[in-house]
């Protein structure tokens, strides 16, 4: 299967829970919405609520699903998340230990799944505006970087500011952000542009997740509050059992992107 057969939502998740998609999700089913997953018991679901609440930047919540239901029922009613992204990881006490393509044998009644939103919706908007995405044009995971920017704590969350990175000429990043501030529920405009070292980044060559991507002497690096911050908290704060989606490999919603312009 390409690429190019994965035009909407429906497609994309069938292709996930048969196995035959298990790569990354950027560019799939253009124009609608993508999501993070943060899969965690309940008696920790409150502070993680809380955590995203305090840090609405990297973790802008779309959807909260009640205890033990795997449906998304505002998101993809019809949707299972256990089955239905490319890729998952499994965390146990900090430490990821398996990064399964279904969580159906490791699912348990007292989990609460949480969908964030993902960068990857604005990325259509931003095509359409004429700008190049590097990681589009390279079929490439994005680059995702860990900051010197603490997240606010929340209980036993706490962490980094995570960033995903897209390199631009400075009057495209100009445009980017007009754009981009148009979805304040993943993610807005960026946080940072140029100086990577300045938020605690050496090497752009080396992101934390996702693929590297080349910048060229005239691009900026401009930088956006990542959905993988969470997973950085996951890290840090080493909860006894916690299932994420892999960087990259996002939950596509049946809702339009255009759903999401503030």
């Amino acid at each position: 299967m390409t690429r190019d057969q994965l035009t909407t939502p429906e497609q994309v998740r069938r292709a996930c829970r048969s196995g035959e998609w298990t790569g990354q999700t950027s560019g799939l089913a253009p124009k609608f919405a993508q999501a993070n997953l943060v899969v965690l018991p309940q008696e920790d679901a409150f502070d993680f609520l809380l955590f995203c609440q305090r840090n609405p930047k990297p973790c802008p919540l779309l959807e909260v699903t009640e205890p033990g239901s795997p449906i998304p029922l505002r998101l993809a009613p019809d949707a299972d998340l256990r089955t239905d992204l490319p890729r998952y990881r499994v965390w146990r006490n900090g430490e990821m230990t398996d990064e399964p393509t279904s969580i159906t044998t490791c699912w348990r009644d007292d989990l609460v799944s949480f969908l964030i939103g993902c960068s990857f919706t604005f990325e259509a908007a931003l095509l359409d505006a004429g700008l190049p995405i590097r990681h589009i044009e390279l079929q490439r995971n994005v680059p995702m970087f860990r900051t010197n920017i603490p997240c606010v704590r929340a209980g036993r969350f706490h962490g980094p500011l995570v960033v995903s990175m897209r390199p631009l000429r400075a009057a495209d990043a100009i445009r980017a952000v007009e754009v981009t501030s148009q979805f304040p529920e993943v993610h807005g405009a960026p946080i940072h542009i140029g100086l990577p070292h300045q938020i605690g980044i050496s090497d752009l060559q080396s992101p934390d997740f996702g693929d590297p991507v080349p910048v060229a002497d005239d691009e900026l690096p401009v930088f956006w509050a990542c959905g993988v911050t969470p997973q950085a908290a996951v890290i840090a704060a080493q909860p006894e059992y916690v299932i994420t989606h892999s960087p990259g490999c996002m939950f596509v919603t049946d809702m339009p992107d255009s759903g999401l312009r503030g």
